[in-house]
């Protein structure tokens, strides 16, 4: 396994500054949210990308992916009953895949609840329908660009479409590729009846990445999850991607959060600094 940390952490630095903190810290990757360099992917120019890409492989860091893809990216539902909005939505997520690749990644984590929720006047098997609509040039795009599209089950306080983990493996095995598949997160398993380890070992060979936090929206090892029953299940269940620190709480400032989050994962998986 590969840890990594999500860029947004350090609100307000370079992206170069945040790769070479990250890199001296320990991380193998960075995520990147897109929102931190443009509101839409398809403002960051080509140049720009590759200059990104290069920034990466001076400070001898990896870039995972890319999260957050909706944030700020104002006009984009996948439920949405318009379907012009469905479409624009589908093609942004193409958009997505080339800028993901582009960057060197491989994961693109899609969470985004309130650009996915269903309004009063769409059914459960609409939403699915379209949603699943929205993906399917995307997913095809993936498979030529070496990129996974990770679908993220969420808490139903956050969203009322799709908040399983079996729920999102359902949604991802439909499209029979590997370019499509789920992003487990600690935060987010949370909400389930089931423990995290369980759903962790049920969900084996079936998500591509996982996101470290505690369900008080702070880094691992700042709250009460127990991250080692959480560390033996992703090795139960042969899990070699990445475990990315994702944070939605950032008073400790971004250094403390970086350094203290990976020493409490290293010491809970057992990885020397």
């Amino acid at each position: 396994m590969k840890f990594g940390i999500c860029n947004e952490i350090f609100k307000d630095w370079s992206i170069e500054d945040t790769f070479h903190y990250a890199a001296e810290v320990g991380y193998d990757q960075v995520e990147i949210a897109p929102f931190t360099i443009a509101p839409y992917v398809t403002e960051i120019s080509a140049s720009q990308r590759a200059s990104i890409r290069e920034a990466a492989a001076r400070a001898r860091i990896g870039i995972s992916g890319l999260h957050w893809v909706l944030v700020q990216a104002e006009g984009m539902h996948l439920t949405h009953p318009d379907a012009a909005v469905r479409q624009k939505t589908a093609a942004y997520f193409v958009d997505l895949v080339d800028c993901c690749a582009d960057l060197g990644g491989t994961r693109i984590i899609v969470g985004s609840p309130k650009q996915r929720s269903l309004t009063p006047d769409v059914s459960p098997e609409q939403g699915w329908n379209w949603s699943t609509d929205c993906f399917r040039n995307a997913v095809h795009r993936a498979e030529q660009r070496g990129v996974v599209i990770c679908f993220e089950p969420l808490a139903p306080s956050e969203t009322n479409f799709v908040n399983t983990a079996a729920e999102g493996i359902r949604f991802a095995k439909q499209f029979a590729s590997p370019a499509m598949s789920i992003i487990l997160d600690v935060k987010a398993m949370s909400s389930e009846a089931k423990p995290a380890p369980d759903i962790i070992r049920e969900s084996a060979g079936c998500f591509e990445y996982f996101h470290a936090n505690d369900v008080n929206l702070k880094g691992p090892g700042f709250g009460d999850v127990d991250f080692h029953p959480i560390a033996q299940a992703l090795r139960d269940a042969r899990y070699d991607g990445t475990v990315s620190v994702e944070v939605f709480k950032f008073e400790e400032g971004a250094e403390a959060i970086a350094t203290q989050s990976l020493a409490y994962l290293h010491r809970v998986f057992g990885r020397q600094a």
